[in-house]
């Protein structure tokens, strides 16, 4: 049915006052904290323990666009540093001079980003505050957004829109709800930082407890070491993927769209098969110090939980294959 040109500007006008309002109340929600602190307060807070306050206050504060600010700034700042940090430790003769210096920078930009957070200022570092910027403005357009964008059309031109069920149902549909299971999913990307920190430093400094341990009279403990020399050809490939794996954990904390994360955990899967099946044909192990005659069952039960583990995450690859090609299609 036609309408007239006044039904036509009232309902532009009534249209118009909604998009306004609903502005509004954005702008007043974004400006506040949820956890009622000082939004200049929240973003000393996200560099105070790095990457992990940063990690903390990009879950409990997902609305304030200044705190997720400096909670991805935090986060793509000290994670690397840290990660940079150690690596160099691990360099003979030169190392702990190159880690001091990057530990002494790291916390000269500590020092620097709290106290500009505090100061109310969106203090953009180069590349990690450029991330950051654009992180927190990506937002896929919904149908308010349209028709925003349709009422400033009108207002440039001096002709009212008519917002008829057909002009209404050209807008966009709703997009795939991206946030719902965010706060898990970033949980468990922290814990996979975590855990590949945790592997980094076990395998690289503390691997010789990895023994056969004998008990003998009174608290004598003799320790005989399961590891052959050919552990060190297998650890750098171990090293390369538990990097690769925090950095990319690090990327979907910051990024997490679905067909991004899933390429990622494809990629991810890859690695790990390449590390286990790696493990496996160098098979550094030396159960000869076993009493008994367990040796050969033991190198057979170990031999033969790595390929499942590999298989398994063959199998997971592949999975995540196909739905990336589902999803493609689909698009």
């Amino acid at each position: 049915m036609e309408l007239s040109p006044e039904e036509r500007r009232r309902i532009y006008e009534e249209e118009k006052a909604r998009i306004e309002e609903e502005k509004k109340a954005e702008t007043e929600k974004v400006g506040k904290a949820s956890t009622q602190i000082p939004q200049n307060v929240s973003g000393l807070l996200c560099y105070l323990a790095g990457w992990i306050t940063g990690i903390i206050f990009l879950v409990i504060e997902p609305n304030n666009r200044f705190v997720r600010f400096h909670a991805i700034q935090s986060i793509v700042t000290f994670a690397p540093l840290m990660i940079a940090t150690g690596l160099l430790g691990l360099i003979p003769v030169v190392g702990d001079a190159f880690s001091a210096i990057v530990g002494t920078l790291a916390l000269a930009l500590w020092i620097i980003l709290m106290i500009k957070a505090y100061q109310g200022e969106m203090f953009t570092l180069p590349l990690a505050g450029d991330i950051a910027a654009s992180a927190i403005n990506e937002k896929p357009k919904t149908s308010h957004e349209t028709a925003a964008a349709m009422a400033t059309e009108a207002g440039t031109t001096g002709e009212p829109v008519a917002f008829t069920a057909e002009t209404r149902s050209e807008a966009p549909k709703p997009v795939r709800d991206e946030s719902a299971g965010r706060t898990g999913r970033i949980v468990g990307y922290s814990f996979g930082i975590i855990w590949n920190i945790g592997l980094l430093i076990f395998f690289s400094f503390f691997h010789r407890y990895i023994a056969w341990y004998s008990f003998g009279p009174g608290e004598s403990v003799t320790r005989y070491p399961l590891l052959t020399s050919e552990y060190m050809a297998w650890l750098p490939i171990l090293i390369v993927v538990a990097v690769l794996t925090i950095a990319a954990y690090i990327t979907l904390i910051i990024y997490d769209r679905y067909w991004f994360r899933e390429a990622v955990e494809l990629v991810l899967n890859i690695l790990g098969v390449i590390v286990v099946a790696s493990l496996v044909s160098i098979f550094p192990f030396d159960f000869s110090v076993i009493p008994g005659t367990a040796e050969n069952a033991v190198a057979i039960a170990v031999k033969s939980s790595l390929i499942l583990v590999a298989v398994i995450l063959g199998l997971a690859a592949f999975a995540r294959f196909i739905k990336l090609i589902v999803y493609a299609v689909r698009q």
